[in-house]
């Protein structure tokens, strides 16, 4: 798995690009920008109504490509504590193809560990060399 640290806190990503190559990087930051301001939602995906960080990007695939290829099953918000599985990672590789940290560019999704060993729990989409937009609570 291609990982990159992200700074000096540990935090770690994996950039993926979407399968299909006419995939335009620049609109998926158009409809990516037009969620700002939907609120938190956790496990919601809908544009002005509410969103989680997975249901942003589940939102914007719609938008760019098309209907989801499965559904997403239920998760609990400490869905990324409870086991050693990278649920996020293998949905991700299901629908698009990873690439090498060095390969993203605006336009790409990229999933975040909070912690060198910790699994892939976060997830947002690349709209500059060092900006991202993502959904996430305010505490």
């Amino acid at each position: 798995m291609n990982v990159v640290s992200s700074g000096n806190d540990g935090r770690q990503c994996i950039a993926s690009r979407c399968v299909r190559a006419s995939t335009d990087p620049e609109r998926v930051i158009v409809i990516a920008r037009s969620w700002l301001g939907t609120p938190y939602h956790d496990q919601a995906s809908l544009r002005g109504v509410g969103c989680d960080c997975l249901g942003l990007a589940r939102g914007v695939w719609r938008e760019v490509v098309g209907p989801e290829p499965f559904p997403i099953p239920p998760y609990s918000r400490d869905w990324g504590e409870t086991g050693p599985r990278e649920v996020l990672a293998e949905g991700a590789r299901g629908m698009m193809r990873e690439i090498a940290p060095s390969e993203a560019s605006p336009g790409a999704l990229v999933l975040f560990r909070m912690t060198p060993r910790a699994i892939a729990k976060h997830v947002g989409i690349l709209t500059g060399p060092d900006t991202f937009l993502h959904a996430y609570e305010r505490l």
